[in-house]
C-alpha cells in the first residue's frame, strides 16, 4: 500500500553503510534458508483491506487451502495484511493484535494454522505508522521481530509507509538484521513499490521485493507491472525474487483470458504467487487458473530464473513500458515461451531458432494451460484479445 507523500528515488552506486544494520551487499544473496523458490500464499488486503484483518479471515483461507487442494499444489502462506494490530503499543512498547479481531491472540491462530500443514504471515511498516495508521516498525525493529518469532509469524510483509527519508535501504536492512536474529525463520517480504531500484540490492536483503506501486484491478495495470518485470528479470534468484504484487484473480476486473495473463505472466517472471481473493467465493474458472500445475511447476522450477522478452526474427522490437507478445526463460529441465495477444485477437508464433537457450531443430513441447502436446521447429498459438499461451520446451 501506498502513502499520499511518495519517496523520491534514490540512486545506489556504491556500497552503503547505515548506523545499526550490516553493511549493504548488493550483490550477495540472503542466506536465511528460506525463498529458494518464489512463495506460494493467500493475503487479505486484496479481498477486503482492513476489514478482513482478522482471526476468523486467516482460519477460513487456511481451510480453503486444504478443501479446495491449494496446499497440494503448494501453496502454503496465509497472511494478514494491515490493521490487525490495536492503534497503539501496550505499555511494555509491543504491537497489541486488535482483540475484537483474534479474541485469542494471534499465537493460537498460527498454531492452528500450522496444524493444517501452512504457514502464518502478517503485515508491518518501515515507518513510524503502517499505510493505514497502525503502529510502524521504526526504532522498534528488534522488539517486534521477537514478538513476531514469540507468536510463531512464518512470513512478515514490510510496508514503507510514514518514513523520515528516500533511504529506504537502511530501515530494511535493520529489520533484515532483526529477523535474523529472532530465533524464527521468517521469510522477509519487502513492500518497497521498486523505490530506489530496489532489485539492484533487494537480494541481499529480503526473500522477495515489491518491484512497482500497488496493483489494481484491472489489465492496464497487471500489463503495465508485466512490461516492467521484462526488464528486471537478471535480478531474480533463488533466495530472493521480484515481487509483481498480490494476485487479482477471482475479484471481477479482468476477463478469464486476462486472469490467465495475469497469472501466467506472473509464473514464468518467478514473481511469488500471493492469492488475493475471497477463496470461499471463487469461481470455477479462476479456481482452475491458479490450480494450473504445470504454471506452478514452472514458477517453483528449482534453477529460480525469471522469463524475459525476446525478439523473434522479423517482429517489431519492444517498445518501453509496453507489454511485449514475446517471452522466454530457462528452466532446470529446459525452456518456457510465453505468447500474449497484447493488442489483438492474434496467432502468434515463434520459431525456436529465435528461442534464447534453445536454437534451430526439433523440441517437445507442452502448452501448460490446454495440456495439448507436439514437437517440431517452432510453437504457434491462436489466441483472443489478451489471453496467453505458455509453452514448457524440452529436448527430443
Amino acid at each position: 500500500m501506498l502513502q499520499a507523500t511518495m519517496i523520491l528515488p534514490l540512486v545506489l552506486t556504491t556500497l552503503v553503510t547505515v548506523a545499526n544494520a550490516s553493511p549493504l551487499e548488493p550483490n550477495k544473496r540472503l542466506d536465511n534458508g528460506l525463498g529458494k523458490t518464489p512463495a506460494l500464499g493467500w493475503n487479505s488486503w486484496n479481498v477486503g483491506g482492513c476489514s478482513t484483518a482478522t482471526a476468523a479471515n486467516a482460519l477460513t483461507a487456511a481451510k480453503a487451502f486444504v478443501n479446495l487442494g491449494l496446499k497440494d499444489l503448494g501453496y502454503s502462506y496465509v497472511n494478514i495484511d494491515d490493521c490487525w494490530a490495536n492503534k497503539n503499543r501496550n505499555s511494555n512498547g509491543d504491537m497489541v493484535a486488535d482483540p475484537s479481531k483474534w479474541p485469542n491472540g494471534i499465537k493460537s491462530v498460527a498454531d492452528q494454522i500450522h496444524g493444517m500443514g501452512l504457514k502464518f504471515g502478517l503485515y508491518g511498516c518501515s515507518g513510524t505508522q503502517t499505510c493505514a495508521g497502525y503502529p510502524g516498525s521504526q526504532g522498534n525493529e528488534v522488539r517486534d521481530a521477537k514478538l513476531l518469532a514469540s507468536w510463531g509469524v512464518d512470513y512478515w510483509k514490510y510496508d514503507n509507509c510514514y518514513t523520515p527519508s528516500g533511504n529506504s535501504s537502511g530501515r530494511f536492512m535493520r529489520m533484515r538484521d532483526a529477523l535474523a536474529g529472532s530465533g524464527w525463520p521468517i521469510f522477509y517480504s519487502m513492500c518497497q513499490w521498486g523505490n530506489d531500484a530496489v532489485w539492484t540490492w533487494g537480494r541481499s536483503v529480503g526473500n522477495s521485493w515489491r518491484t512497482t506501486g500497488d496493483i489494481t484491478n484491472d489489465w492496464a495495470s497487471a500489463a503495465k507491472i508485466g512490461a516492467h518485470a521484462g526488464t528486471i528479470a537478471g535480478f531474480a534468484g533463488p533466495g530472493g525474487f521480484n515481487d509483481l504484487d498480490m494476485m487479482e484473480i477471482g475479484n471481477g476486473g479482468l476477463s478469464a483470458a486476462e486472469e490467465r495473463t495475469h497469472f501466467g505472466l506472473w509464473c514464468i517472471a518467478k514473481s511469488p504467487i500471493i492469492l488475493g481473493t475471497d477463496l470461499s467465493k471463487i469461481s470455477a474458472s479462476s479456481l482452475k487458473i491458479i490450480k494450473t500445475a504445470g504454471l506452478l511447476a514452472i514458477n517453483q522450477d528449482p534453477l529460480g530464473k525469471a522469463a524475459a522478452p525476446f525478439k523473434p526474427s522479423g517482429k517489431p522490437a519492444p517498445v518501453s513500458g509496453k507489454l511485449y507478445p514475446y517471452w522466454a526463460g530457462p528452466l532446470s529441465d529446459g525452456v518456457v515461451i510465453g505468447l500474449i495477444a497484447v493488442d489483438a485477437a492474434a496467432t502468434l508464433s515463434v520459431s525456436f531458432a529465435d528461442v534464447p537457450g534453445l536454437g534451430a531443430g526439433t523440441y517437445n513441447w507442452t502448452e501448460v494451460y490446454g495440456g495439448t502436446t507436439g514437437s517440431g521447429t517452432s510453437v504457434s498459438a491462436s489466441l483472443g484479445l489478451h489471453d496467453m499461451a505458455v509453452f514448457k520446451v524440452t529436448k527430443v
